[in-house]
């Protein structure tokens, strides 16, 4: 019995936890036509969004470089080398690029998100505005999130050349297959709903990323054990989340 009222306080924590986001996410949807702060959004977009080049674009970068070595050398076996900027295309453009751009975004900018704001709640900021009358949802979680939903797919579509551009350097350079060969496959067989859906799915993973690092940053336990663990919880949840929303836009976009 005690395993069963473990397990049921478990699930009921976590349907709470799941109504308090949904909760959060009604009052931000109202709060975005609410006197809009294009100042506070674009400094978002800057902090977030200009300050993950790199590490998407490492990212990105050696993922179409080991996708092209692993999958050359059999393609080239069996005849199909024409076939392989194609694949590399329509499997970043779909798969790899958002995911990987979502995961790492989930990674630095939902970390920062939660930390910045829980540091805010521990240091009785949010208390502060909502003294002076200022809304904290719509002062702190309208320019995130619309700049999420804006900087997370503008990456993925970067992160998507530069995954292709890694796959052509091995490719081309290493394999021997010749860069007309891998430049025509892309045309041959990548549509550009390959790209517009892989930005689709980023557009909610962006929306997934500032909701869940603001929910955890207002409710983060005090002091700074609070921020890291509120912050630690941020990551994971929204890696699943994103993982999760990842197969359902898959069924219905493809």
């Amino acid at each position: 019995m005690r395993v069963l009222e473990a397990v049921g306080a478990w699930v009921l924590a976590r349907l709470a936890e799941f109504g308090t986001i949904v909760l959060l996410y009604r009052d931000t949807v109202q709060e975005l036509f609410r006197r809009p702060r294009p100042k506070h959004i674009l400094a978002q977009m800057s902090h977030l969004g200009v300050d993950s080049l790199l590490i998407v674009s490492l990212t990105l970068l050696f993922t179409g470089a080991v996708f092209a070595l692993q999958t050359a050398d059999i393609l080239i076996r069996f005849g199909a080398q024409g076939t392989i900027g194609g694949i590399i295309a329509i499997a970043i453009g779909r798969e790899l690029g958002p995911v990987l751009v979502g995961v790492v975004c989930a990674g630095r900018v939902g970390a920062a998100i939660t930390a910045e704001i829980s540091t805010m709640k521990v240091t009785e900021q949010i208390d502060a505005l909502r003294v002076m009358a200022v809304s904290p949802v719509n002062y702190l979680i309208v320019p995130r999130m619309l700049a999420c939903m804006m900087v997370v797919p503008l990456l993925t579509v970067f992160g998507d050349v530069i995954g292709v551009l890694g796959g052509y350097l091995v490719a081309v350079y290493y394999a021997g297959i010749s860069s007309y060969s891998y430049i025509n496959s892309i045309h041959n067989f990548a549509v550009v709903f390959d790209l517009t859906g892989g930005m689709i799915k980023a557009i909610f993973f962006g929306n997934v990323i500032a909701v869940l690092g603001c929910y955890y940053g207002l409710h983060s336990p005090a002091g700074a054990e609070g921020v890291g663990k509120a912050t630690t919880r941020t990551v994971v949840t929204s890696i699943i989340v994103i993982f999760i929303l990842n197969a359902l836009l898959t069924f219905i976009l493809y």
